[in-house]
């Protein structure tokens, strides 16, 4: 593991790439955080919301959580 902190070479190469970065894509987009997310209801977002609630997430006592999808009750 590398030690960021009192490691200047680490910090010079980091910030050479990241101006390097905003170079070829621009600078990062800065927003005002008091400004509410607009959430877009479309149909990717429909269908992943579809998804998401045939799962259900169990956790065991040691803290580790499972995704298991919901069984149907057949008529």
């Amino acid at each position: 593991m590398i030690q960021m902190a009192g490691n200047s070479s680490f910090i010079r190469g980091f910030m050479k790439i990241t101006a390097k970065a905003a170079k070829v894509w621009g600078p990062a987009d800065r927003i005002d955080s008091d400004t509410p997310v607009v959430h877009r209801h479309d149909d990717a977002e429909l269908a992943s919301e579809e998804q998401l609630a045939e799962i259900e997430v169990e956790r065991d006592a040691e803290g580790h959580a499972y995704a298991f999808r919901k069984r149907h009750e057949e008529a």
